[in-house]
């Protein structure tokens, strides 16, 4: 199952962050997972919604450089070696992560993750049993 995620790419100064916020919550937009990457001159804010479509909209309307980008979610037990199976299974399967980020969830953690081939990741989660996830 196809996740779409929303990428802004936010000047690295201060309030950027909060304003963007700001404008999601005017809307009624409530994110489910996100991560923040930084470099010295800009941010880069990846996040899920319910309505990803409505929110990359409005923040075009606003004047926010962002992007749709289709990643898979799995769940994976929150406990030692729960991430390790499931990352074994990726990557004996040829499938290079760009990268991915999660969020724990009582007995259960959540991995949000963007590869080289979204179809092949959910065609060997679902042959290997990985929960996957529409967040």
């Amino acid at each position: 199952m196809v996740v779409k995620q929303l990428s802004v790419y936010l000047e690295n100064k201060p309030n950027t962050l909060n304003k963007m916020l700001q404008v999601l919550t005017e809307h009624g937009i409530n994110m489910t997972a996100f991560c923040v990457a930084d470099s010295v001159d800009y941010g880069i804010v990846r996040f899920c919604v319910g309505r990803p479509e409505l929110a990359y909209s409005i923040l075009r309307e606003n004047g926010y450089t962002v992007r749709l980008t289709d990643v898979v979610c799995i769940e994976v037990p929150h406990e030692s070696g729960g991430l390790h199976k499931a990352i074994r299974i990726i990557s004996e399967s040829d499938i290079n992560i760009d990268y991915m980020y999660a969020f724990a969830d009582g007995g259960s953690a959540k991995v949000v993750i963007r590869c080289n081939s979204t179809e092949r990741l959910i065609e060997i989660a679902q042959a290997n049993h990985l929960e996957l996830v529409k967040i």
